[in-house]
C-alpha cells in the first residue's frame, strides 16, 4: 500500500472510530494543546501560506506530520463534503496500529 493511501485509510477509519480535527484552525489547536497524534497537510494549498505554519509547529511539539498530494482527497477522508489543507488525529481509534505504522516509515523513512 502507498504510503499517501495509507495515510488517507487511517484518517478514514479514525473518523469511523475516533477523533478528527478538520481544517487548518482546529489542526493548529489540537497541535498546540498536545493533542494531535498524526497531522496531515494537503501539499497543493494556495496560497501554502495558509498551512506553512504547521511542519514547523508539529516539530516543535514532537507530533508527528504526514502530507498527502490532493486536499480533496484529504477532504473525502476526513469525512468532508469540500476540500481542506488538514486533519489532525486526536484520538485513533481503530486505527493506532495503522499511524503507528505511518510513523515508524516517516522515522526510518
Amino acid at each position: 500500500m502507498a504510503e499517501n493511501e495509507k495515510v488517507l485509510e487511517a484518517i478514514e477509519v479514525a473518523k469511523a472510530t475516533g477523533k478528527l480535527r478538520r481544517g487548518t484552525n482546529e489542526t493548529t489547536k489540537a497541535i498546540e494543546r498536545g493533542t494531535a497524534k498524526l497531522v496531515v497537510v494537503a501539499k497543493d494549498i494556495t496560497p501554502p501560506e495558509i498551512v506553512i505554519h504547521l511542519p514547523m509547529l508539529c516539530k516543535e511539539k514532537n507530533i508527528p506530520c504526514a502530507t498527502v498530494p490532493s486536499k480533496e482527497e484529504l477532504g473525502a477522508a476526513a469525512g468532508l463534503g469540500i476540500a481542506t489543507g488538514a486533519v489532525a488525529i486526536v484520538e485513533e481509534g481503530e486505527s493506532k496500529k495503522l499511524v503507528q505504522e505511518i510513523i515508524g516509515q516517516m522515522k526510518h523513512g
